[in-house]
């Protein structure tokens, strides 16, 4: 993974910073594997506006990706590492032995011609996915399932891990990107590794038309609206605006929204930090 510094040749490029693409082998992805991607423009079906600053954007094909991996028991081998425009990690084309083809998210340090499997009885390497009753303890872990089959929803984005704890019982423990440490159901299945790209955070856009280019439109900070459109409007000239708050009162910046009655409490043994 490496990141390129552009020349300064014009000012947009000025503070750029791109990703070297090194992991990337090939820009055709498989076709087989691509959807339609429609976008709403932050609109509902009635054509009202109901998520503000989306729209525009560059045309994009959504990849299909094998979040479940429940190809079991079938050696794959890693045909290529892909960019995908619809998540910050890179993707890899997975060859199974019968013939199919599917993405998965990939791993730092997967490699062209590497052969990898899921399943129980699997070694803990990079890129083979298993539930975590078979994973040795303090292994580094991504793309994990909240429920079994239900496909990974933790740990995705790029150079996320997880790290597995501990385990009692049908339960293990794992400390989250976030800091939280919670109970996750044994039986679920984790991939080993580290999510690729992980050099994403250093990037710099360099321009507004860069976000532009991603769907990103201009926000309009609420201490320069009026009093009417939100609760930090108003004010002579630029006044703070009190105490920093969500259009609809609530405040932000620490105070703590979620219900301390929700069932999945139970689960969390240790909050994220601040």
């Amino acid at each position: 993974m490496s990141v390129r510094k552009l020349k300064p040749i014009t000012p947009g490029q000025r503070f750029r910073v791109v990703n070297g693409y090194d992991a990337i082998t090939t820009d055709k992805p498989e076709k087989s594997l691509l959807a339609p991607k429609k976008r709403t423009g932050g609109r509902n079906s009635q054509g009202k506006m109901t998520m503000r600053y989306k729209g525009g954007g560059h045309k994009r094909r959504y990849r299909i990706i094998d979040f479940k991996r429940n190809k079991t028991g079938i050696p794959a081998e890693v045909k290529s590492i892909e960019y995908d425009p619809n998540r910050t990690a890179f993707i890899a084309l997975l060859n199974y032995q019968d013939g199919e083809k599917r993405y998965i998210v990939a791993q730092n340090g997967l490699r062209v011609g590497q052969k990898i499997v899921s399943g129980e009885k699997v070694a803990p390497e990079i890129g083979n996915a298993m539930p975590l009753s078979n994973i040795p303890l303090g292994t580094i872990i991504s793309c994990i399932e909240l429920r079994p089959g239900q496909g990974a929803v933790m740990a995705r984005s790029a150079g996320t891990f997880a790290q597995l704890m501990a385990r009692d019982g049908k339960f293990a423990t794992v400390k989250l990107p976030s800091g939280e440490t919670r109970l996750i159901l044994a039986d679920c299945l984790a991939t080993i590794g580290v999510v690729s790209n992980s050099d994403h955070q250093l990037l710099v856009s360099g321009k507004a038309g860069r976000s532009r280019w991603l769907g990103r439109r201009p926000r309009t900070r609420p201490v320069v609206m009026n009093p009417v459109d939100h609760p930090m409007g108003g004010g002579e000239g630029k006044s703070s605006g009190g105490h920093p708050r969500s259009r609809k009162g609530i405040p932000a910046k620490g105070y703590r929204t979620r219900s301390k009655s929700k069932a999945s409490n139970k689960y969390i043994i240790e909050r994220r930090k601040k």
